[in-house]
């Protein structure tokens, strides 16, 4: 959540930010409504207590006649306290309400705009001619059967559409990902995780999924649990309600789950294959750091995530999203988009969000400077959703016999193979 510090003291930055993601801008004022009542309420509350207080004092010292009068004035002050702390309690609940449903403020340099308004920032890696080399590309559902490697018809038999299991060299191929995508992420200081795939709702919600991300979330309502999405949600909550020395920071996190994803509102898009699926796994970066450093480690993961896609040799481009497009959490979101031959575009990898300390007053994480108190920073980075990495290796490193050449990065994880090639039907 943002500061209500600020949001009083400049809510036209507030208005000017939910415009931009094209939210409701009158939930600002709601807002501010809801917070000056929290605020007038709570010392109309602590007025009567400390007469309360004074009264209690001075009863015992009274003449039996001012006694009975002072006692009466008593019992009229206990109705008004208690009247006056359900009217602040009440206040306080609308405005942790509203709160809870305002986007975090974007930062000034994002492009407003919805979807398709993103700013290209950089270009990497040369596109393959393959009309040059003599063979029209395919798809990497027709290269991944030929290898034996992805089943999306029993995946679909067993557990619906959008559903696929790996088999064979698919599924070394996913572990080769996994391993080498962990020991670039520990190399550079990150500690690595195994996290939960279920959360208890204040996780879920503190890091921002249940506002406009709620549809895509699979909730379990006899247990009240959510599986999650992404291990951004189990490594944000990881330190909830804890107070960090400023000088441990900043704390890195790379975490690998199972994500879960509904894909609501993708009726008949990308239906074939394994680039949009309900069940993935992922390798996901996160940091905990001081607020003045946040930018300087948005650019880090960003970094971090050029790194890993040079090293699979991967054409892609960097975009700034647009503020439409941004979810709640993050102030700024970097994307690296990898070419897709079959499609002819450049489509979303990994990602790297700033969200300052969004999720951290939510999650009531501070650290400690000195003497001082206050929220922190976290940021975080897709580093590998492995189907679309597959999806990307396949097309982009196949033969013209239908073989796939193995980037030499995740060579050691195979056993040394350099190619994968077709299997024998």
């Amino acid at each position: 959540m943002i500061d209500l510090r600020l949001l009083r003291e400049d809510p036209d930055r507030v208005r000017a930010s939910q415009r931009a993601r094209g939210e409701d801008v009158e939930l600002v004022d709601a807002l501010l409504s809801a917070d000056e009542r929290r605020r007038s309420s709570g010392v109309r509350f602590d007025e009567l207590r400390s007469e309360q207080k004074s009264l209690g004092k001075l009863i015992p010292k009274a003449s039996p006649d001012e006694r009975t009068e002072l006692l009466k004035k008593a019992e009229q002050l206990k109705t008004d306290v208690k009247a006056a702390e359900a009217e602040q309690n009440e206040a306080d609940e609308e405005t942790r309400r509203l709160l809870l449903r305002l986007g975090n403020l974007i930062h000034p340099d994002v492009p407003v705009g919805g979807e398709e308004d993103f700013v290209v920032l950089e270009t990497h890696g040369t596109i393959r001619d393959f009309g040059a080399e003599g063979f029209e590309p395919k798809d990497h559902l027709e290269l991944g059967e030929a290898l034996g490697a992805i089943d999306v018809e029993r995946g679909a038999k067993v557990s619906g559409s959008r559903f696929y299991y790996l088999t064979g060299v698919g599924a070394l191929l996913e572990l080769a990902l996994v391993n080498a995508a962990i020991a670039q992420a520990t190399e550079a200081g990150f500690i690595p995780m195994l996290t939960p795939a279920l959360v208890r709702p204040r996780a879920m919600e503190g890091t921002g999924f249940l506002g406009q991300a709620a549809e895509n979330v699979y909730h379990l309502e006899k247990d009240d649990y959510y599986l999650v999405g992404t291990s951004e949600v189990p490594l944000a909550a990881y330190h909830m309600d804890e107070i960090l020395d400023a000088d441990k920071l900043p704390l890195r996190y790379a975490g690998f789950s199972p994500c879960f994803r509904r894909e609501a509102g993708t009726y008949g898009k990308d239906t074939r294959g394994i680039f949009r699926v309900h069940q993935f796994d992922k390798v996901e970066m996160f940091s905990y750091i001081d607020p003045d450093d946040a930018e300087n480690e948005h650019k880090r993961l960003l970094d971090w995530e050029k790194q890993w896609l040079t090293a699979l040799e991967l054409p892609f481009q960097v975009i700034d999203v647009a503020s439409g497009d941004l979810g709640a959490s993050a102030s700024r979101k970097f994307d690296c988009e990898a070419w897709i031959p079959t499609q002819g575009k450049y489509r979303e990898l990994t990602s790297a969000s700033n969200c300052d300390g969004f999720q951290a007053r939510r999650l009531s994480v501070r650290m400690r400077d000195g003497k001082k108190v206050k929220p922190l920073a976290t940021l975080n980075g897709t580093l590998c959703a492995v189907p679309r990495t597959i999806v990307a290796i396949l097309e982009n490193h196949q033969l013209a016999d239908g073989s796939v050449r193995v980037p030499e990065v995740l060579r050691p994880y195979l056993g040394g193979r350099e190619v994968l090639e077709p299997i024998a039907k």
